[in-house]
């Protein structure tokens, strides 16, 4: 039977599973496969592997464990292979880059910070602050311009909060920078104009919070700024 795979670790980490359940249903059964300096931590592969929730849960909850008694690099949910021979076939072809990866993400932990902003707000700055834009906008209100200059001011008014979005990302990107060991940046989705990743050092995880908490206040309760960790160094594996 294939071999769902969930992290890799040093063979010396503690690897407690005990009372964790894998994926699957029923529950595959958490074990390691080791092979010099590394072990993977892996369990059997349902035949109808789909991220449901029970298995998105069980997965997370492996890193956690994992990440609270020490460094791992984490995989993402699906990965599977065809038997523990080539988990351990793995381990030893990719052993020195797998454990400089450890030595990378030691002691560090994962924060994903999302912002967006508050678009009714976002477009009354622009309208005080943009001349051109607040013209386009008093000819509309008055009825004397044309039928085209609706969109001139929508195509005006995307430009200008294209603009003002890069310049908010690398502006609190650069804020808690200093505080981060790396910083990986993502798509946003939904009504997100940021979505970044910063690696951490546990010894300096207060800080960060701290710095991230007033930069929030600083910038006001227009933009929405949304913290979450410690996670497992998803984006940094």
């Amino acid at each position: 039977m294939a071999v769902y795979v969930y992290s890799i670790v040093a063979s010396a980490h503690p690897q407690r599973l005990d009372g964790l359940d894998g994926i699957g249903d029923p529950p595959g059964k958490l074990r390691t496969v080791s092979a010099g300096e590394l072990s993977a931590v892996v369990s059997e592969a349902p035949s109808d592997l789909k991220a449901e929730h029970r298995d998105l849960v069980a997965h997370q909850a492996v890193q956690e464990r994992l990440m609270a008694d020490g460094t791992v690099l984490p995989l993402q949910f699906g990965f599977t292979t065809t038997d523990d021979d080539a988990v351990r076939t793995v381990l030893d072809d990719a052993a020195d880059d797998l454990n400089e990866r450890l030595r990378r993400l030691e002691n560090c932990v994962e924060y994903q910070l999302k912002a967006a902003q508050d678009e009714d707000a976002l477009l009354r700055h622009i309208l005080a602050e943009s001349d051109e834009a607040s013209d386009l906008n008093v000819q509309i209100k008055s009825g004397h311009g044309g039928p085209d200059l609706p969109l001139t001011l929508g195509e005006r008014v995307a430009q200008e909060v294209q603009v003002r979005q890069d310049r908010l990302t690398t502006s609190i990107v650069e804020a808690l920078r200093s505080l981060a060991r790396d910083e990986r940046l993502s798509t946003p989705t939904g009504d997100d104009f940021l979505n970044v990743s910063f690696l951490v050092d546990r010894d300096h995880e207060d800080r960060f919070r701290t710095a991230e908490k007033s930069l929030a206040d600083e910038l006001g309760t227009d933009l929405d700024l949304r913290l979450r960790g410690p996670l497992p160094t998803y984006s940094f594996v």
